[in-house]
């Protein structure tokens, strides 16, 4: 099944995510098929904390691929912000 996820980078403790698709075997970190965003939990100032393609993820799940928890949430919180 193909999944659309949060894989960390960034040093330790201070996290940085990437949005990703990838099939659900593949390790956290691992082999993606595409990066459709990216998400800055500890982002300050100027920084962007979330920057996501809405468009690509709604058209990743109308091929079947399913949102992770965080990532269904952080989705949500794009949609808002573009409005």
């Amino acid at each position: 099944m193909v999944k659309i996820r949060l894989a960390r980078g960034g040093a330790k403790g201070r996290p940085f995510y990437h949005v990703v698709v990838t099939d659900q075997r593949n390790k956290r970190d691992g082999r993606s098929i595409e990066r459709v965003g990216y998400f800055n939990p500890l982002a300050v100032g100027a920084d962007k904390r979330l920057e996501l393609d809405v468009g690509k993820v709604q058209a990743w799940v109308a091929k079947g691929a399913q949102l992770s928890d965080k990532v269904r949430v952080l989705v949500k919180e794009a949609s808002r912000q573009a409005a």
